[in-house]
């Protein structure tokens, strides 16, 4: 490899280095702690891809530069996380129906039916 190439192909590997600095997930690693937020699972660099970014407001393209909207899960909590999500959207979109208090007593008669005995 010639030495003009060899350059090129460093000054691209640190431009795509700096690219990624700049992403979200590089951005959170430097602002919060290498920590699950749900469980607590420490992480350090040889598991560090086991621990993700979650937006909390579930928009990825809120990403403000004070990390507000992000917290580290690691996978096993945000796949969690992200179910629950999904199963609180299902139930508003016509899975189970929340139409407001129950009204159903299952006890209602029972007062009279301990008086009889």
């Amino acid at each position: 490899m010639d030495a003009g190439r060899l350059d090129r192909v460093v000054e691209q590997a640190q431009r795509a280095r700096a690219e990624r600095e700049q992403g979200y997930r590089e951005q959170s690693l430097k602002i919060h702690p290498w920590v699950c937020a749900r469980c607590g699972r420490e992480f350090t660099r040889e598991n560090l891809h086991l621990l993700t970014v979650h937006h909390k407001d579930h928009n990825h393209d809120n990403n403000p530069p004070d990390g507000s909207n992000w917290e580290h899960l690691c996978v096993y909590c945000h796949e969690n996380e992200h179910s629950r999500y999904l199963d609180a959207e299902h139930g508003e979109l016509g899975g189970a129906r929340n139409d407001g208090p129950a009204t159903h007593n299952p006890f209602a008669g029972l007062k009279d039916l301990l008086k009889k005995e």
